[in-house]
């Protein structure tokens, strides 16, 4: 994959670290705590918040497992390579990489260029997507991280 190739020679883009068991809960907490806000802002229907809001609860539970597995990225759009890598090798559902694309724009469209498109919240799927990227964390064997790890290396 060229996109994981070109993110890993950037300064903030793809780097291995040591996978990090504290680091993986706490970015899942925060994905746990920005459902919590979105719940809490929904009645305002601040199309930008709302946006904003749902990206994150996506990309603190991926990130979770990036950190699960000793990836670090700091570039979002390497970040969503990475889930395709990961869909690639049938660790996360397929489409997933797609959603999160979808959201990050969406994001970026009521965040900084104030566009106001619609936002299609669902509680119950974003909480779905959170059990299961929790189950993924909690089943993910030691062998499989460091076959995943040497293929990112092998890039």
């Amino acid at each position: 994959m060229r996109k994981i190739d070109w993110c890993k020679e950037q300064d903030k883009g793809i780097k291995l670290i040591e996978p990090n068991d504290n680091l993986s809960n706490e970015y899942f907490k925060n994905a746990e705590e920005s459902l919590k806000v979105l719940k809490s802002i929904w009645p305002t229907k601040s199309k930008m918040w709302l946006a904003t809001t749902k990206y994150y609860i996506e990309y603190f539970a991926i990130y979770s497992l990036l950190m699960k597995i000793g990836i670090k990225c700091e570039i979002h759009d390497c970040t969503i390579a990475l889930v395709k890598f990961l869909e690639e090798e049938n660790i996360i559902d397929k489409g997933t990489s797609l959603i999160l694309e979808k959201d990050k724009e969406l994001r970026i469209d009521n965040q900084y260029y104030l566009k106001n498109r619609p936002v299609d919240i669902n509680i119950e799927k974003l909480s779905i997507f959170l059990i299961s990227i929790k189950r993924l964390i909690d089943k993910i064997t030691e062998e499989k991280i460091i076959k995943i790890r040497d293929k990112i290396n092998k890039f």
